[in-house]
């Protein structure tokens, strides 16, 4: 029987939301949604279909104008009272959703305004929605770039003490995506958000081994309405190099579906698998060195490349419990600790408090797992051959829009990639491709072949 996937996205949103046989009555508090060409003409009908008075607009210099001059006119020509701040950024070329940055919007804040209206995508969207669900007033994003696959999401990705983090808040009150905008961004921002996208390959393929291993929670219908959205990208996507409004928009509505996708499992398993962590362990890295990292999307783009390029050597593996087991034996907790402080550096004692807190190196949980890794290993394989692509296929299509797919074309070294591997599974309590191969006994064997 055919469910909510296969409706038209307008549909998503309604009101009463969805009942699903996985349990949970799925729904986003999304109240209006507008993607198409001028669709910002139409923010003032989003600032009154959200019952609000007065917006606050936050923004950055860049998004200032491509889009948020726009909007203050709209408002303007509709006698609709608003206030704007635009987040200084310093010397920094790119914004970080950390507590300076939500700070300093905390600190301007105007008390006469009763929503959030944030000028954006990826970092001002998820500073937004942090702030807006503190005051628990309204948020609504005008994006102004392809880039990410936070717009209808239920969380923000932030950097809280040093380390990249989900805060769980809830999901925009209104969404507007104007194409003729969109399609303007930078180009690096296209390639960051067909790179979010394909990542969902690998995502989707996760959640359900996941499922298996450790018995997390997975719905099919959502796990269905990431694999739409992933058809009509992939066939429209040939033409993002050339701005195509047609690849622009099917790319834009897949990231919003994402988000929803999100919001509807109430995590962010539909769209972030082991890809999305080779990106959030460069970006802890970068901000370790006080460095600057890539855009998470281009970052995710390469990260799902060296994904796919392990998920190959992984359909030749023969497991064993002896092996597993054997490595857990072998497993040194002062190894594994001075590594983490290593890689950390100062942030470093906050990783290790995740392991005290969720412990997946006790040997008793690693049994568990592993029994049910080898019990299930035929079905395992299934999975991988159902989920994921032909490789070198989707590397073409990120090959013909000029993308980077190595770490060297965005300046990283050997060691960041086998440290961002190594690593991944320490960062948070979430089941990995990688999280398997430690449980396997592989993850050295695999780090050397990165």
């Amino acid at each position: 029987m055919q469910g909510f996937e296969y409706l038209p996205i307008e549909e998503m949103i309604r009101p009463e939301g969805f009942d699903c046989e996985c349990g949970l009555h799925h729904g986003v508090d999304l109240k209006y949604l507008k993607i198409g060409a001028g669709a910002v003409n139409h923010v003032g009908d989003a600032v009154r279909a959200v019952g609000a008075k007065k917006p606050f607009i936050i923004c950055d210099k860049n998004t200032y104008e491509a889009a948020a001059k726009k909007v203050t006119e709209v408002l303007e020509k509709e006698n609709i009272p608003f206030s704007v701040f635009v987040i200084p950024q310093g010397n920094l070329r790119k914004l970080e959703p950390d507590e300076r940055a939500l700070g300093s919007i905390a600190m301007t804040y105007d008390n006469s305004c009763d929503m959030i209206i944030a000028v954006g995508s990826g970092v001002i969207n998820d500073l937004s929605k942090v702030f807006a669900f503190d005051l628990n007033i309204p948020q609504m994003i005008v994006g102004t770039a392809p880039s990410m696959d936070g717009f209808a999401s239920n969380s923000s990705s932030m950097i809280v003490n040093g380390v990249k983090t989900t805060l769980y808040n809830r999901c925009p009150a209104a969404i507007v995506l104007d194409i003729d905008i969109m399609k303007n961004a930078p180009m690096r921002m296209l390639w960051a958000g067909l790179g979010d996208m394909v990542a969902k390959y690998i995502s989707l393929c996760e959640w359900r081994i996941a499922n298996i291993v450790i018995g997390e929670y997975y719905c099919e219908h959502v796990a269905q309405l990431m694999r739409n959205a992933l058809k009509r990208i992939m066939a429209a996507s040939d033409g993002l190099k050339d701005r195509s409004a047609e690849a622009v928009q099917a790319v834009s509505e897949g990231l919003v579906l994402s988000g929803m996708a999100m919001s509807f499992a109430k995590v962010s398993r539909p769209a972030s698998g082991l890809e999305h962590y080779f990106s959030h362990m460069w970006e802890m890295l970068a901000l370790e060195r006080h460095e600057e990292s890539e855009l998470h999307g281009i970052q995710v783009g390469v990260g799902t490349c060296l994904t796919m390029n392990i998920y190959e050597e992984i359909k030749k593996l023969r497991p064993t419990m002896e092996k597993g087991m054997k490595a857990m034996e072998a497993f040194d907790e002062k190894v594994w600790e001075d590594r983490v402080r290593r890689v950390f550096g100062k942030t470093a004692e906050a990783v290790l408090e995740i392991e005290r807190k969720t412990k997946k190196n006790d040997p008793v949980k690693h049994a568990k797992r592993l029994e049910k890794i080898i019990a299930n290993w035929d079905r395992i394989l299934t999975i991988i051959e159902e989920e994921l692509p032909d490789a070198e296929w989707l590397f073409g299509k990120m090959r013909v829009n000029g993308m980077p797919m190595k770490p060297e074309d965005i300046g990283l070294s050997h060691q960041d990639v086998v440290d961002a591997f190594v690593c991944s599974r320490d960062i948070r309590d979430k089941y990995l491709s990688g999280s398997m191969l430690w449980d396997l006994g592989e993850m050295d064997a695999f780090s050397e072949r990165l």
